[in-house]
């Protein structure tokens, strides 16, 4: 899917997924909504110290990883 055709959501949508209000495990990064739900490291919507539901954006930077790990997952939105 292009990104011109990815549904947008907003911040208080993201918020309901994350991992206990819908089954859906999503996060943000750099304005777009990843879907997670499939990794282990986010069972619970809970990775380290990092929860579900929002945008890690600015998080990032002190993760032991770099932002390739978005890669892995799919893109299925856009952040209004």
């Amino acid at each position: 899917m292009s990104d011109e055709n990815l549904n947008v959501y907003t911040k208080s949508q993201l918020a309901l997924r994350n991992g206990q209000d819908k089954p859906e495990i999503w996060v943000g990064y750099n304005g777009y909504i990843y879907d997670v739900t499939s990794s282990r490291l986010w069972k619970k919507g809970m990775h380290y110290e990092h929860w579900a539901g929002q945008d890690l954006t600015e998080e990032l930077k002190d993760a032991p990883h770099s932002a390739s790990v978005f890669q892995k997952f799919n893109k299925i939105g856009k952040m209004a």
